[in-house]
């Protein structure tokens, strides 16, 4: 056995815990025109399906779909397993087992959530930047945006922008159809902050 002070006499190296950090994510959904885009601003401790419900609130949808995180090679989500040689891989692995830390997502230059595979959605993901934490900040938080989030049962990407069409037109069938079908309250030109950090703050409790 080597004695603690053998070898020169120094001590053996400690390393030293890294601090927790905060990142502003810039998330847009893929496709959208004009853009549609949130800032969220969470802790590196995160569990990845936190995010995932985050993500629901921020863009006003209702996790009715299936939904998967793609990081390079490495997919979280709904967990989905295939038979294999008499066992099981892992196609998407469970989301709720691993925080923002573990996947790596501060040094990550992009990573692609989807939300419902067939006419769904998809948002790419960047780190805008990292910040300390700041004790009595509220984590997760929305600091901003663009536009209503796309009602996610509209019938996906191209269906969306027929329906900012029609609406542009209210006094025809399809406009007036439409209208009847998001409410009187729906504006796509709104984002807003308060009612979605209202939300994130009932996820935290």
């Amino acid at each position: 056995m080597i004695g603690l002070h053998e070898g020169g006499g120094k001590k053996a190296a400690r390393t030293k815990p890294t601090a927790e950090r905060a990142l502003v994510l810039r998330l847009t959904v893929h496709g959208c025109r004009p853009p549609i885009w949130r800032e969220l601003l969470v802790r590196e401790s995160m569990w990845l399906s936190q995010l995932h419900d985050s993500i629901q609130i921020a863009f006003d949808w209702f996790d009715y779909q299936t939904h998967v995180f793609a990081f390079g090679d490495m997919r979280y989500g709904n967990p989905l397993k295939e038979p294999k040689d008499g066992g099981e891989k892992i196609i998407v692995a469970d989301d709720r087992d691993v925080t923002l830390g573990e996947v790596g997502l501060a040094s990550r230059e992009l990573f692609m959530y989807s939300y419902n595979f067939g006419e769904g959605w998809r948002v790419a993901g960047t780190i805008k930047e990292l910040r300390p934490l700041v004790k009595g900040s509220r984590y997760p938080q929305c600091l901003g945006g663009e536009r209503a989030g796309p009602p996610e049962d509209c019938g996906g990407l191209e269906a969306y922008h027929d329906m900012l069409a029609c609406l542009q037109e209210p006094h025809t069938d399809l406009g007036r159809e439409w209208r009847e079908w998001l409410g009187p309250e729906f504006d796509p030109e709104r984002c807003d902050l308060e009612a979605i950090n209202k939300s994130l703050r009932k996820l935290r409790r």
